[in-house]
């Protein structure tokens, strides 16, 4: 698990497929906050990997071909880096798992004092779980909904988040990992189960401000 507080930006140095995977090696552009073990996890961009080698503070990690095709990792170099969360941590973001939901695209870009208004596309299947103040990860980064309309959410991006990860450098367009909040997913879950019984759909509790 991850919290989605970004440590910091890295870059994939390396690519090099087989036949069903493809071994990355991941450079931090920053000093670890404790040497790396093999074994353990980082998020990369979101997607939760395992680290099999270590470099100095470059390490490989193993990533499926289909986790290549369903996430941003197989096209794109600058990441943000993320260790896994400790039981004694701080949660100053939310729960994150790594599992990529789905991509978003970059849609606006727009500087709003000094913080970064960004609007974001997403896949209809994700709708039902964005909702206005929930939480969401893009890339890695935990952040918050601040509104949301018909195949778009928009985010606030203070000045410290534009500086420590990738998402200010984003073009129009662009794709992006997205996550939804774990939390959502299982009240979806839940409903679908009492449904039958004439109890609100999720889309209705979002409506009614749940």
């Amino acid at each position: 698990m991850f919290t989605g507080l970004v440590l910091g930006q890295g870059k994939i140095t390396s690519r090099r497929k087989g036949d069903s995977e493809a071994e990355l090696v991941v450079e931090p552009l920053f000093s670890w906050d404790g040497p790396l073990v093999v074994g353990e996890s980082i998020a990369v961009s979101g997607v939760c990997l395992t680290v099999t080698s270590i470099k100095g503070d470059s390490f490989s990690a193993y990533a499926s071909l289909e986790t290549l095709k369903l996430s941003t990792l197989g096209e794109q170099d600058s990441v943000n880096l993320e260790r896994a969360l400790k039981l004694t941590d701080r949660l100053g973001g939310h729960l994150v798992s790594g599992h990529v939901d789905g991509l978003g695209r970059l849609v606006t870009s727009t500087p709003m004092g000094k913080s970064l208004v960004c609007r974001f596309s997403y896949p209809d299947d994700l709708g039902p779980f964005i909702a206005p103040k929930g939480s969401i990860t893009i890339d890695g980064v935990s952040l918050t909904v601040n509104e949301v309309g018909k195949h778009w959410f928009n985010v606030n991006l203070i000045p410290q988040t534009s500086t420590v990860t990738t998402l200010s450098t984003k073009k129009r367009n662009q794709a992006v990992n997205l996550e939804v909040d774990i939390l959502a997913r299982y009240v979806k879950r839940l409903m679908e189960g009492k449904n039958k019984s004439g109890s609100f759909t999720i889309e209705e509790l979002i409506d009614k401000g749940f």
